[in-house]
């Protein structure tokens, strides 16, 4: 049995029930989105393995997340709503409070989405916007859960923000530009104990966005990792730093980043255009 520390439960009052213990046999593990169930547009990033990452890599922290007691999730950049559909299955159980959001700047992408979730029998907030833009000041330091799946593959600066699905993989010189300008915002967007969850490609430099990051006063540490025949991929997990995390980690984790940098061969990871099932 797999014990999960205590959590404060809301009422439906507005008050505040006894701490509560909860246990979670194997039994009982979370269910995420169903691939059947995923709705999908010719122009809309279908789940793959970066989006599949994700969710394991929310599986995993899920305890964690679960004692954030979160109000507020976002995904920037929902895509087929694979991701945030998921998030909000795995926390239905114990956090039926909270309230799930989704952007992006590909209107097909919203519908697909809000049909997605729809499937499944839970509820987001979808919004057509650039990164989260028309939400900030609605949402701000509010978001306990921020989720990012960001068009990563190094691409011609002209490709990026393009129309239709190229947006969701465009990133630009060295995969970075649309992920730098997400990483510009979410300080205003996260609560004070707020959660980020990103993947990354090693091509866009672990490493270094998590000095970007340190600067803006944030821990970081790889919450998971996979390769496969195409691309290295990670799940960077961020929080606002302190001295130390709560399970006592050091939140500078650079050494664990190089660590795994030089395990596996450079590989070119760029996609093919129109060539492949390039998925979200």
């Amino acid at each position: 049995m797999e014990h999960l520390p205590d959590l404060e439960l809301a009422s439906t009052s507005g008050g505040k029930k006894e701490p509560q213990k909860i246990f979670m046999s194997p039994e009982s593990m979370p269910k995420i989105a169903k691939i059947q169930l995923v709705s999908s547009h010719p122009e809309v990033y279908e789940p793959c393995d970066d989006s599949f990452l994700l969710v394991d890599a929310l599986l995993a922290d899920r305890s964690n997340i679960i004692n954030q007691n979160p109000k507020f999730c976002l995904e920037i950049g929902c895509g087929s709503g694979y991701v945030i559909t998921s998030l909000a299955l795995i926390l239905s159980q114990y956090c039926p409070w909270t309230q799930f959001y989704a952007t992006d700047i590909n209107l097909h992408a919203t519908h697909t989405t809000l049909q997605t979730s729809a499937n499944h029998g839970v509820h987001v907030e979808v919004v057509a916007t650039d990164i989260a833009s028309s939400l900030q000041k609605r949402l701000q330091k509010s978001i306990d859960v921020l989720v990012i799946n960001p068009p990563y593959v190094p691409t011609p600066e002209d490709e990026v923000g393009a129309d239709g699905i190229v947006a969701s993989w465009a990133g630009g010189f060295k995969g970075r530009l649309v992920i730098d300008r997400i990483l510009n915002v979410v300080n205003e967007l996260l609560s004070v104990n707020g959660l980020i969850y990103m993947v990354a490609l090693s091509e866009n430099d672990p490493f270094d966005i998590c000095q970007v990051m340190k600067e803006k006063g944030f821990g970081s540490k790889i919450a998971l990792q996979r390769s496969t025949e195409e691309e290295r991929l990670c799940v960077i997990k961020f929080w606002r730093e302190k001295e130390t995390s709560e399970d006592g980690e050091r939140a500078d984790n650079a050494s664990s980043l190089n660590g795994w940098l030089g395990k596996v061969p450079f590989l070119n990871s760029l996609r093919k255009k129109g060539t492949e099932n390039d998925s979200r």
